[in-house]
């Protein structure tokens, strides 16, 4: 439920429509008990409005109470809302109005759902809260690709935070299709981020120790090194197969070696993200084995 509803009276008319419409937009829906189309569009606004609660007020007009209001703003018949920004009428709906018709109209003063996705984003990245960002930004890019947009600041961010999870390969391939016209500082940022964690993510110590488990494909030792190396340059993917292969293929005299690798395995589930489709893959595959 919106809490951002206010009910106008001659009281509190002025601090609403003229103070408070300089801050956000006023969206004043009137209404009358013996015109149930009235309520109806008035609970439909509010069900619209409850996820805009930054952005939009909801104010409600008893014209039985309030008529002198509704005199005001000249309302001729009901239902009808009026948007308010800055003390003036700029936007309005009258009559019966479809659940269709409500998203078009709001569509066109209040932000895209990815917009603030995008925004909660931002704000995560700034916190260092890589989970919340990723599942933010994710769900952003996912709107905007279903309705067929290419936003490039959605990509971006989404960009950075691919290379902060170590999917080093597919930060690039959204970068490659960042168009010229976008290719900002923060996308030259990008390009710079990406390259220092590709040569990372593949050190000479790394390639060192990939070359020595080649040779000596069974020392649990050399595998949880490697996998700890991985682990640290967001390789994770990688980390995990290395570990899981050794857990499930590890003999009964290994027992040792093997609970370690299982508990460096949980360790790396623990640090992904919530909801991340390599840790769901897994921990299935943990499952497979105890059962």
């Amino acid at each position: 439920m919106n809490s951002n509803i206010i009910e106008i009276t001659l009281d509190n008319f002025q601090q609403i429509i003229v103070e408070q419409s300089k801050e956000k937009l006023i969206l004043v829906s009137f209404w009358a008990e013996q015109i149930p189309e009235s309520i109806e569009l008035k609970d439909k606004l509010t069900t619209k409005t409850a996820a805009f609660d930054e952005h939009v007020i909801l104010a409600t007009v008893d014209c039985q109470t309030q008529g002198q209001i509704a005199q005001q703003f000249g309302i001729q018949g009901l239902p009808t809302a009026v948007l308010i920004k800055d003390s003036q009428p700029v936007d309005g709906l009258s009559g019966p109005q479809t659940d269709e018709n409500i998203e078009e109209f709001l569509g066109k003063h209040l932000p895209k759902p990815q917009d603030i996705l995008l925004k909660q984003a931002v704000e995560a990245l700034a916190d260092n809260n890589l989970s919340e960002a990723n599942t933010a930004i994710c769900k952003a890019y996912t709107l905007d690709t279903e309705q067929n947009g290419n936003r490039a600041d959605i990509k971006l961010v989404l960009t950075d935070v691919y290379i902060q999870l170590g999917k080093i390969a597919d930060a690039q391939a959204l970068l490659d299709t960042i168009k010229m016209v976008d290719q900002d500082a923060y996308y030259k940022s990008l390009i710079a981020k990406l390259e220092l964690a590709s040569q990372a993510a593949n050190s000479p110590e790394i390639q060192a120790l990939e070359q020595e488990l080649q040779d000596n494909s069974q020392d649990a030792n050399l595998i949880h090194q490697l996998s700890a190396q991985y682990s640290q340059v967001n390789r994770n993917e990688e980390a995990l197969a290395l570990l899981f292969r050794h857990v499930q293929q590890a003999s009964n005299d290994e027992s040792q070696a093997k609970a370690k690798s299982k508990e460096l395995l949980l360790d790396i589930l623990k640090s992904l993200p919530d909801g991340d489709p390599l840790a769901n893959k897994y921990r299935r595959k943990l499952y497979t084995l105890m059962y």
